[in-house]
Order: structure tokens, then C-alpha cells, then sequence
């Protein structure tokens, strides 16, 4: 069952095992309070009142994010990845929360040599010796995900095999489960949850960690990643061995190189961290803006460093897209900041991002003409691309902006490149780069190949749609001929007078009702109709005390409406 499907917890004993267990850890961290407020308690049971107890036990003092994080780190795989993803959302979280969790620990100890070989061969569907010639029970690296096994194959190719965890779908599928469920409890009882909207997110975690646990996926990154720099000699991507690759193994070539944060070793090996620097922020722009298919995580750990300055890039299972519309916007966005012209600057942000209710545009402006007067004002060389990203991210989250998820992983992979390029080079600039890789692409795009392309492309749209339109409308005319066409009219700014009229037709309903009242009670009075009380008709009595009562409350509701 894809995880994405998961619904309300089940009443398994695993399931509330599990769930107590994520309790205790969230308890023992200080988040009781805000477990009570969900209504948390509810669903653990009898047991609640042992694990509040953990809630009184010295914690080491943490501040709230340093909570969230250590408090994830200890509940596992599923809880690493889903702060891993809200680490790249600062829309959803305050920049103290996404820098914390950025700094989320992936290190674990390795499972058994056993269980390693149960899995390669049962996903293989042959022996380890027959699949390989040499294969190394010590694995040479491990994490929440699964861990890697250096190996050889039968004609002498060295390879490394990544072998998902035993039980880890399983395990996911659980803990998404009540995380779901978690998600669903904040949407109705916390301030402010159907407007985040608490289940969606996990539903978006949940598909994220469906692709990353699918290897198979992982390969087919690899080979577009590949494909998309196959002429250029300065990448390299490891070669995937894809009968050798299912879903929880995967199979590829062996890289020998230096890590890009080994800045010592790369100088003893005669490598140019500027050169290095120069080209991984190009190529992080190119895949972005050009190809619109980035590498999602590129932290030093994730690239090696091969002779010649040749970057190899590793760990393919997080992955960015960035539509060609979303690139061409982005490309008037940088352009505009940096021609300081903050109305096109605005223009090009709002076919990105999409408000979120309402939007002060004036506001907005004046916000971008100040980010684009303060780094016009410096030197190229003092300019900091991070902190522009980070800016421009808090202002679209302080606007309400919605924008696709991926653009905030963009900008977590171009700050981590920044980053690696300052490490590398002390003087490295990424706006040296950046703005003129950006006018390059707008030149491009004034090519006679490029425009003839696009006109080619609105030209067959337009085509389509003429082609279109006579079904369309002769599907119009049938309906209406049939009766069954409809007219809606929505009408507004009427509800406050289509109110005053309500209440204007009520009192007069209401004042007849008494006037007819007070009449008919008078008659019945004066016909000595019985029965008598005193020698005076009850039912008149009756009618007249109805109709005061009915009188004085027409009063009160005019004099309270300031209306007399």
C-alpha cells in the first residue's frame, strides 16, 4: 500500500506500541502541553499517565527547535526524513525551526551482515557469490535509510551496493500512520492548523519518502542527471548496473576521489578548489535554470572530487524540478533585482507564487525595490547569494505566498553550493556567476532558433484550441437545446443591504403580528367570550399579556440597534 494512502491509526498493538513510544520522546522533550491541547491523551490509552510522568524528568536544557530536532533524531528514519523535508520549507516553519533541522544527524549504527546478504539475495533472485565475485561484510557507510557495501562483480568492475533496511517499509508505513494521525488531531484542535493544513504536509512527506525508498527511481535520476551533461567532461555520474538494481538494492560504480570538504587533501592532490568552486556553482545554475532537474542535496558529503577538477555527484534520491515556466520567471526575477527594477521584479515573483488571501502589492514592491537598493549599493565581491535567497524566502512567507515546494529545495541547494564554493575559495562570489549566467539565458532566448521554437510551440497550441472550439460550441448549443444549460449569478457587495433588508422585513412582520394580536384580544374582551377571570375574558387577558411581552422586546431589539 503506497504510503500517500494511509489513513486514521490503526488499533494494532504495534501501532500503539509504536505510538506511545513517539509520545514518550515528545513528552520527554517538553511538548506535553501541546500534546494535551490536541487531544493526544485521548488515544493513549491507560497508560497516558505513565508517559506524562517522562514530562517531569530533567531534560537537558534545549531551546524549541534544538527540541523538535533532538526529539526527531531519537524517534528514527521516518522522523529524520520528515525534519529533513521541513528543513527545505521555511513557509511552514519560523527560520530558527528550518536551520535546526537542517542540521538533522543521518548517522546509525549498520544492521547485520546476515540481514544484508537475506535482502541482496532475495531481491536478486540469486546468491551473493553468484552476483558477485567479492563482496565486504563491513560496510563503509550507514544510515536511517539503508547502508553501502563495497563489492565486486564477476568481470572485476569494483561497485558499491546500497542495501535498504530490514523492515523499514513496514516501520515507515506505521509510523506515517500515526503521523497522519498526529497531523489530523493539530488540524482540529490547534489554532491555526486548517490553514497550514497538517495532513496535506504529510501526505507530501509520505510521497517524498515513497520515491526515496523506490531505488529504482534513484537509478533513473542518475541516468537523466547523466544524460543532461553527457557533453560535458567536467561531470561525471557513477554508472548504474540496472539488472543489478531493484527496489531495495541498488547496484552502481565505485567512484575513488577526494570529498569536496577534504579542502587538505584536494591541495595535496593538486586540485583547484577555485576551479572546483566556479564550476559546481555553474552547474548547479545550469541544471536549474536550463535543465530544470537539480540535484536536491549536494552537501559536501554528496560530491567527490575526480582528477582534472571533475565533480562526481552522489546520492540521488532527492531531486528537484523546476517547470520551464517557473524557470523563465525565475530568470526575469534575478534580472529584474538586478537592473533594480522592483514593478518587473514583482511581476515575475507573482506568476511563481500564487497569494494566499490578501495581498498588499504596493507593500510588495516597496519590499523588493529595498532588497534590490541594498545589494545594487555593494560591490559584486561583498554580495551574499544566501542571504539573498534567505530573504527573498522570508518575504514570500511573510506575503502569504504560496509557491511549488521544490523552489524552497532550490534555494536550500544553491545556498549548500555557496557554502561549498566559500569553503573551497575564500574569495569565491556566487553573484559573480549568477548574474551573468542570468543574462546569458536571456540573450539565448532572443536566438532566432529559440524564438522560432516558441512560436512554433504557441502556434500548434493555437491550432489545437481552433480545432477545439467548434466541438466545444456544438456541444454548448446541444445542451441548450436539450434544457439542461445553466446560469449561475453570483452577486457581491450586497450582503450588507440584502441584511438591513431582512431586518427591516422582520420588524414589520413582526409589528402586524402584534398590531393583529393586540386587535383580536380587544374583540375577544369585548364579546365576554368564556371562560372569565373577574367577569373579563381569560383568552383576551391572555392575548393582551402576549402582545405587551411581544411589544416590549420589538423596543428593547430598536434601541439596542441604535435605531429608534
Amino acid at each position: 500500500m503506497p504510503f500517500h494512502t494511509v489513513g486514521r491509526i490503526g488499533r494494532t498493538y504495534r501501532h500503539l506500541r509504536r505510538y506511545r513510544q513517539i509520545l514518550a520522546v515528545f513528552l520527554k522533550y517538553g511538548f506535553g502541553d501541546l500534546l494535551r491541547s490536541m487531544g493526544v491523551h485521548g488515544y493513549a490509552g491507560a497508560r497516558w499517565w505513565k508517559i506524562d510522568a517522562w514530562r517531569r524528568e530533567p531534560v537537558v536544557a534545549l531551546s524549541r527547535a534544538e527540541a523538535v530536532k533532538a526529539a526527531l533524531e531519537e524517534l528514527g528514519a521516518t522522523f529524520i526524513k520528515a525534519g529533513q523535508f521541513l528543513s527545505t520549507r521555511p513557509d511552514l516553519l519560523p527560520m530558527e525551526f528550518v536551520e535546526e533541522l537542517a542540521k538533522l544527524q543521518d548517522d546509525v549504527p549498520p544492521f547485520s551482515f546476515s540481514d544484508a546478504r537475506r535482502i541482496v539475495e532475495q531481491e536478486l533472485g540469486s546468491s551473493l557469490e553468484e552476483a558477485f565475485s567479492d563482496f565486504q561484510e563491513r560496510p563503509v557507510a550507514a544510515a536511517s535509510i539503508g547502508q553501502v557495501h563495497a563489492a565486486r562483480l564477476p568481470g572485476g568492475n569494483e561497485v558499491v551496493v546500497k542495501i535498504q533496511r530490514p523492515g523499514l517499509q513496514a516501520a515507515v508505513r506505521v509510523d506515517m500512520e500515526i503521523m497522519t494521525h498526529l497531523a489530523a488531531l493539530a488540524e482540529r484542535h490547534l489554532t491555526g492548523g486548517e490553514i497550514h493544513q497538517p495532513v496535506l504536509i504529510v501526505q507530501e512527506l509520505a510521497r517524498s519518502l515513497e520515491r526515496e525508498l523506490d531505488y529504482t527511481l534513484e537509478a533513473a535520476n542518475m541516468e537523466r542527471f547523466a544524460a543532461q551533461f553527457a557533453d560535458d567532461a567536467a561531470v561525471y555520474v557513477p554508472t548504474v548496473y540496472r539488472d543489478l538494481t531493484t527496489k531495495r538494492v541498488l547496484t552502481m560504480e565505485r567512484v575513488h576521489g577526494v570529498k569536496a570538504s577534504e579542502v587538505d587533501q584536494l591541495e595535496k592532490d593538486d586540485l583547484d578548489g577555485r576551479k572546483i568552486a566556479s564550476r559546481g556553482f555553474d552547474q548547479i545554475m545550469r541544471q536549474i535554470l536550463v535543465y530544470g532537474f537539480f540535484h536536491g542535496d549536494p552537501h559536501p558529503g554528496n560530491i567527490v572530487v575526480l582528477p582534472d577538477n571533475v565533480i562526481c555527484y552522489l546520492d540521488f534520491g532527492m531531486m528537484g524540478r523546476v517547470s520551464r515556466q517557473d524557470r523563465e520567471c525565475l530568470v526575469d526575477l534575478l534580472a529584474a533585482i538586478g537592473r533594480r527594477n522592483e514593478a518587473k521584479a514583482a511581476a515575475a515573483l507573482l506568476r511563481i507564487a500564487t497569494p494566499q488571501g490578501g495581498l498588499d502589492y504596493r507593500l510588495l514592491e516597496r519590499e523588493l525595490g529595498e532588497i534590490t537598493e541594498e545589494y545594487s549599493s555593494r560591490a559584486l565581491k561583498e554580495l551574499d547569494f544566501a542571504s539573498l535567497l534567505q530573504q527573498g524566502m522570508r518575504m514570500i512567507v511573510r506575503h502569504r505566498l504560496r509557491v511549488p515546494p521544490d523552489l524552497y529545495l532550490m534555494a536550500k541547494a544553491l545556498g549548500s553550493t555557496e557554502g561549498l564554493g566559500r569553503a573551497l575559495d575564500s574569495e569565491f562570489n556566487a553573484m559573480e556567476y549568477a548574474i551573468p549566467f542570468v543574462r546569458r539565458i536571456q540573450f539565448k532566448r532572443l536566438d532566432p532558433r529559440s524564438i522560432t521554437r516558441d512560436v512554433l510551440d504557441s502556434g500548434s497550441d493555437f491550432l489545437r484550441l481552433l480545432r477545439e472550439i467548434p466541438g466545444e460550441v456544438r456541444e454548448i448549443l446541444i445542451q441548450a437545446r436539450q434544457g439542461r444549460v445553466k446560469f449561475e449569478f453570483e452577486h457581491r457587495g450586497l450582503e450588507p443591504m440584502l441584511s438591513t433588508h431582512d431586518r427591516i422585513s422582520n420588524r414589520i412582520a413582526f409589528a402586524i403580528v402584534l398590531a393583529s394580536l393586540v386587535v383580536g384580544s380587544a374583540l375577544v374582551i369585548l364579546s365576554g367570550v368564556p371562560p372569565t377571570w373577574h367577569q373579563i375574558p381569560a383568552i383576551g387577558l391572555a392575548g393582551f399579556l402576549v402582545a405587551g411581552v411581544m411589544g416590549f422586546w420589538l423596543l428593547v431589539s430598536i434601541l439596542r440597534g441604535g435605531k429608534m
